[in-house]
């Protein structure tokens, strides 16, 4: 969300930033909350001189009072009367502006990077570099279910069953290698200064709309029936909400956590969830890192944070490249993304596996995540990155590693966590 004071002095570069994102559709709200917050200022600036009027009355009533005029107490205990029903319908005023205000700032997209590439959508963005060598194996690939089914690794009938479309049991020697990802990659930020956290798998209303749009929320979200509480998309929401309504003091700054967490999400639009398949499922398990910090820092943990999710892919042998989104692909709190993506043998082709993210201080200031600095108090910056998830994970692993005899390798780092095996059979 951005600052309202900056929307009404600089409404031209927050235009041509609904322009840059290709959502003309919003123009027109800017001069809207610009009315709206005129005429909630003048609102407030009258109640605030009846108020003070109030009690410049309030004294002289006392005064009259003491001298015996009773008459003209009378008289000045109606101008109070007069102006306390006015100053009601003042309050009721700012609050329906205030509210129609925020519903609006919510919805004017966050000012992006300048480094950010102009496009519509996800067919515009960049690739930025690649790292490790794709490789065509001269065998044929299978499809990932089919390579989870010769293990005895995957029963997608038995879920759709208990279920429906989506869901997975996970099996065998498959399904430990699914827990042997997450806890590498447990290990693998916490060897990188993050501190590890399991966060609350559910979180309140207020949380979900200080990190997300409604956009997102909408096509996310799970609600709990009669709770205020939904199932979350990615820990980072969690992550993120533990800091809400909090002034950190800025020598604790940065904060650096990793978490683990299932995610759920209603994957709402999407079309061709595979039915024998996991890349797009409705239930997964992740592990993310998020990294609240001072504003000058943002740029310097954004690179690192893409960066470690490179590193620990390139650990497990497997190809992936960056590719910066365009200002039509970000979200509208983000100013700047980058997306990791895998190799896949089979498709001969990247696929997505990652993002990361800076928000700036667009959920800081949704969340009211403070910093008590040298000169004063600031909002913080958020970021967030995925490390791993596993279905997507699984996918790239078992295609990247899949021999000619169709065991499956393990390499080297994760044998520790599969019990020292070194290959699937």
């Amino acid at each position: 969300m951005l600052d309202l004071k900056f929307v009404r002095e600089k409404p031209e570069i927050v235009k041509q930033n609904i322009k840059n994102k290709f959502q003309d559709s919003k123009l027109g709200l800017v001069d809207e909350v610009i009315e709206l917050d005129a005429k909630n200022r003048a609102a407030k600036k009258e109640a605030d001189d009846l108020r003070a009027n109030k009690n410049k009355i309030a004294k002289q009533i006392g005064a009259l009072m003491g001298q015996g005029k009773k008459d003209e107490a009378e008289e000045m205990k109606k101008q109070v009367a007069e102006q306390s029903a006015r100053l009601a319908a003042l309050e009721e005023q700012e609050k329906e502006l205030g509210d129609k205000i925020l519903k609006i700032m919510m919805t004017i997209p966050n000012i992006i990077d300048p480094s950010v590439p102009i496009g519509k959508d996800d067919s515009e963005n960049v690739e930025v570099q690649k790292y490790g060598e794709p490789v065509i194996p001269d065998f044929e690939i299978p499809y990932h279910t089919e390579i989870m089914e010769r293990f005895n690794g995957i029963d997608l009938d038995s879920a759709r069953k208990v279920a429906g479309n989506g869901f997975y049991y996970l099996m065998g020697d498959i399904a430990r290698l699914h827990s042997a990802v997450i806890s590498y990659a447990r290990d693998f930020m916490i060897n990188r200064g993050f501190t590890y956290c399991v966060p609350p798998f559910m979180i309140r209303s207020n949380v979900v709309t200080g990190v997300m749009s409604f956009a997102e929320m909408d096509a996310m979200m799970y609600k709990i029936e009669g709770e205020d509480l939904y199932l979350i998309g990615t820990s980072e929401h969690s992550m993120i909400g533990k800091f809400i309504d909090t002034v950190i003091q800025e020598e604790e700054l940065p904060k650096t956590l990793t978490s683990y967490s299932p995610c759920f999400r209603k994957e709402k639009g999407a079309h061709g969830i595979e039915e024998r398949g996991v890349y797009r499922i409705h239930q997964f398990e992740k592990q993310e890192m998020i990294v609240v910090c001072k504003p000058e820092d943002s740029k310097m943990w954004f690179d690192k944070l893409w960066q470690n999710t490179v590193d620990l892919f390139r650990s497990l042998d497997v190809p992936v490249r960056t590719l910066e989104c365009c200002s039509g692909d970000l979200a509208d709190l983000k100013v700047k993304s980058v997306d990791v993506e895998a190799w896949s043998p089979r498709q001969q082709k990247y696929f997505e596996v990652g993002s990361c993210s800076n928000l700036g201080d667009a959920q800081a200031r949704r969340l009211k995540i403070r910093v008590n600095g040298q000169d004063g108090k600031y909002f913080a910056h958020t970021l967030n990155n995925t490390v791993v998830a596993p279905p997507r994970m699984l996918i790239a692993f078992l295609e990247n590693n899949l021999q000619a005899d169709g065991s499956v390798r393990i390499p080297e780092p994760l044998r520790p966590y599969m019990g020292g095996m070194t290959e699937i059979r």
